[in-house]
């Protein structure tokens, strides 16, 4: 069995790579490839856990708009590509033929389709395209509409909220056809922006990149999430959503407290935040990741000292904290460069993203594995 998701194109490299993680993380095993920019394809799925696992992804990715049980996918390159040889000075007609290919081969494919498997009395067809295509896509729409509709005389057409929608995916070279059975939550993200929560300070990260840092550090329900710089709570309430245990600590008493009102906000009950230096941590258990997001070079938190000494000991403390094999995903800037001193506290970079904030600063996004103890 298979999944299309369609992705966020916020970051080039975020979406898939938090994909990635939650696959391993959740132990679902899957062949992922992405027929193009923005598209993954999960093939091979096991029918036994399919929906579990298409619960699981929809429940935990950042960046993806939707995700859809494959009912059909089709090569039709070879049938577009026979109108590639129209002169370039007869746009209209190009179009139209275009159209007609993938009417053709959608039309005769949908009425091979035992609808009644997927659709439960209403219904609404949605068409996604992609690689620039040309095409009239409510045309479409309603011709595919009408040969679902004519397989069940029940069957109603409803646009607003669906009991079923029918998604097709256009690409260069292929169609998807996909039922979206479980829908992602994109509430949670806009209600939980930072100016939203009950404490709120300029600056936090925004709850979408909190997330997909979450699943970088490929932490599990039940395990245990720290961040030594918690701020407002955003990246703990992140890891909340997953299941996760959360501990977070700041030097700032005010960010500790305004942290415990936000995650009491979510009616989190599994948490715990401490007042204190990130150098002073010393947790009774170790941690199963840490994520976390350094105000580097404020004043307040590094108490007016060199901001790569203070990096080097909270590295150092953080190495102490953790468990071995245990993820550290980390936002910094640009210009703070701290590789070399890895493999000296015990660490090895697995993986990093760029995100441009603007024309002086990139944030960077590092995965770093605990490898040995110090």
């Amino acid at each position: 069995m298979e999944l299309i998701i369609i992705q966020s194109q916020e970051h080039p490299t975020l979406p898939m790579a938090e994909l990635n993680a939650i696959m391993e993380t959740e132990e679902i095993n899957g062949r992922i490839s992405s027929p193009t920019v923005g598209l993954a394809l999960i093939e091979d799925l096991n029918k036994d856990n399919f929906d579990k696992n298409y619960k699981i992804l929809v429940k935990r990715l950042a960046y993806a708009h939707e995700i859809d049980e494959i009912i059909l996918k089709e090569n039709i390159e070879e049938n577009i590509n026979s109108i590639t040889n129209i002169e370039e000075n007869n746009d209209n007609k190009k179009i139209i033929d275009e159209n007609n290919s993938y009417l053709n081969v959608l039309i005769s494919k949908f009425k091979e389709i035992d609808w009644n498997k997927y659709i439960n009395n209403e219904f609404a067809v949605r068409i996604k395209k992609y690689d620039n295509k040309e095409l009239d896509t409510i045309a479409i729409e309603r011709k595919l509409g009408s040969v679902i509709k004519h397989s069940n005389p029940e069957f109603k057409v409803k646009l607003d909220n669906p009991k079923s929608l029918i998604h097709i995916i256009i690409t260069k070279k292929a169609i998807f056809v996909g039922l979206e059975k479980y829908k992602i939550n994109k509430k949670h993200f806009q209600n939980m922006k930072p100016h939203k929560r009950p404490f709120f300070y300029p600056g936090s990260m925004s709850p979408k990149l909190a997330r997909a840092m979450v699943n970088l550090s490929k932490v599990k329900k039940g395990e245990t999430i720290l961040d030594p710089f918690c701020g407002t709570g955003g990246i703990l309430i992140e890891g909340g959503m997953i299941g996760a245990k959360l501990i977070g600590s700041d030097i700032n008493w005010k960010m500790k407290n305004g942290t415990g009102i936000n995650l009491n906000y979510c009616n989190f009950d599994n948490w715990e935040t401490h007042h204190l230096d990130v150098r002073e941590l010393k947790l009774y258990d170790k941690v199963d990741s840490v994520v976390t997001d350094p105000p580097y070079g404020i004043s307040t938190s590094t108490g007016g000292e060199n901001s790569e000494k203070i990096f080097y000991q909270f590295l150092d403390s953080i190495a102490k904290n953790m468990k071995e094999n245990a993820l550290l995903v980390m936002a910094s800037p640009h210009y703070l460069k701290f590789d070399d001193w890895l493999n000296d506290l015990g660490f090895k970079l697995v993986d990093r993203h760029e995100i441009k904030m603007h024309k002086s600063l990139t944030r960077i996004i590092s995965v770093i594995a605990k490898i040995k103890e110090k």
